[in-house]
């Protein structure tokens, strides 16, 4: 009698472990036919910022951009200050975004590159957004001193897909007189 119950119970187990076994497979495949696709990041790329760079924007006789290193920017018109970043290691297009802001607001905002730009409800934040294939993984952007910009303290925060890279703070302040 004893061999009989013992191998009722195995039978019965190993019955039911099967029955249990085909339901997480067969849930698991149902799960993933029904799966919602969750958005990924536009970029999966590590972000590693070699160097950064703000100042003054010089183009010498062959074109050639250099940045006069500074925090102080006379404010002339014409000048062009601006930041470059070196990302290490970087290949491929890039999504960044720049918010500028000033102390007050300016007479005029514009831009003429036809970058995705805007700006705060006060006119003190802009908001510049572009995607490009960064030459030598080098991205920068620069602004030019109009009539009515404003003197004082400025800051720029540079973005790559939502995570600040870097921050650069700087004034624009009068030209002396000589």
């Amino acid at each position: 009698m004893r061999i009989w119950a013992t191998t009722a119970v195995l039978a019965s187990s190993w019955l039911i472990s099967g029955v249990i076994g085909s339901e997480p497979i067969n849930a698991t495949s149902v799960l993933v036919q029904n799966a919602i696709p969750f958005p990924t990041p536009t970029n999966t790329k590590q972000i590693t910022v070699s160097n950064t760079e703000f100042g003054l924007k010089r183009v010498d006789s062959k074109g050639n951009v250099t940045i006069l290193r500074t925090t102080k920017v006379p404010l002339q018109e014409g000048n062009a200050y601006g930041w470059r970043i070196k990302l290490k290691d970087y290949q491929g297009e890039v999504k960044w975004r720049e918010v500028l802001r000033l102390p007050k607001p300016p007479v005029t905002w514009g831009t003429d590159k036809g970058e995705d730009f805007s700006m705060s409800a006060d006119g003190m934040t802009s908001v510049t957004q572009r995607t490009q294939s960064p030459p030598d993984g080098v991205i920068e952007n620069f602004w030019t001193i109009t009539p009515g910009d404003p003197l004082g303290k400025h800051r720029i925060e540079v973005y790559i897909d939502n995570r600040l890279i870097s921050t650069f703070e700087f004034e624009i302040i009068p030209v002396k007189q000589i």
